[in-house]
């Protein structure tokens, strides 16, 4: 393990923060083609340059509050405070006994998300959460082992990682997914996302259909000068469409439109939160044994 990122796992959240927004502006002024994908990704959306301009300073937080949330011993409970709102549908939600399946967008700190639930109501159901592993090796150890914890595992975005959902699912636990991610060709359907074609994976929304679980949105909002977060759960904004109208070219087309629109109406929610640099818009990779 660096010795630096040990040394940055023991900072203050404040501390980290700081030092993460001026990281994202030096990303932002050294990347033509990051700025160019950031604005035009925010003006399609509507997004005003207020907003524009602090989801680059929170870009960066979500890049140097990672090694506090990975790095602290398996055991120990997140180190900031963790408010929660509407927990309550969790709670509805486990007591159907069909599974849960929870959507975030690449919004706020979804680290935060997946660790709090664990840590909430991972003793009643554990949650399996969805991943690209990185390219790099080093790194992808690094998720592989500092992500894993206590009702807290992981599932590459591979054949095998959707065999261990459904595993998970059918057995009543609880999935994490970010279904804004650009899936492998094959694996999804273009979907509008803001108005313009995105590529969207289908995985969640054939898993809830599949196993009758239910679907909640989540996300953590990352609270002022490192003052800890808050989680948000809230129903999907569009009901999932009945598979028995429609045949399944159809239906996962409507199934991608409802879920984009669910996501839309949480980014907008906190715009300045969602990283707008992600390249949503892209054609998607060819697909090696993975699944989106």
């Amino acid at each position: 393990m660096s010795p630096s990122l040990l040394w940055l796992s023991r900072r203050s959240l404040r501390h980290l923060h700081a030092v993460g927004a001026l990281l994202g502006w030096l990303a932002y002024a050294a990347s033509p083609s990051y700025r160019r994908r950031l604005k035009a990704n925010a003006q399609v959306a509507g997004v005003g340059a207020a907003s524009r301009r602090a989801s680059v300073a929170e870009a960066g937080k979500l890049l140097m509050e990672l090694p506090r949330l990975w790095l602290r011993p398996r055991e120990q409970a997140i180190n900031d405070p963790v408010s929660w709102q509407h927990a309550e549908l969790v709670d509805e939600a486990l007591n159907l006994g069909r599974g849960l399946i929870l959507l975030t967008p690449h919004m706020g700190s979804f680290e935060v998300a997946a660790q709090a639930y664990a840590e909430r109501f991972g003793a009643r159901q554990p949650v399996t959460v969805l991943y690209r592993p990185a390219r790099q090796p080093w790194l992808r150890e690094l998720e592989e082992t500092a992500r894993a914890r206590p009702a807290l595992a992981t599932a590459p975005a591979t054949l095998a990682g959707v065999r261990t959902l459904m595993r998970a699912l059918r057995s009543g636990q609880t999935l994490g997914m970010l279904p804004d991610q650009v899936p492998p060709e094959g694996m999804g359907v273009w979907a509008p996302f803001f108005g313009q074609p995105a590529y969207t994976m289908t995985l969640a929304a054939r898993l809830a259909q599949q196993s009758g679980a239910a679907v909640l949105l989540i996300w953590a909002e990352r609270l002022p000068r490192g003052a800890g977060y808050t989680v948000r759960l809230q129903a999907l904004a569009e009901a999932l469409p009945d598979k028995a109208t429609l045949d399944d070219t159809a239906w996962m087309q409507a199934a991608a439109t409802a879920i984009n629109r669910s996501m839309e109406a949480v980014i907008l929610q906190k715009p300045e939160q969602y990283l707008w640099g992600y390249h949503r818009y892209k054609q998607p990779r060819q697909a090696e044994g993975a699944a989106a």
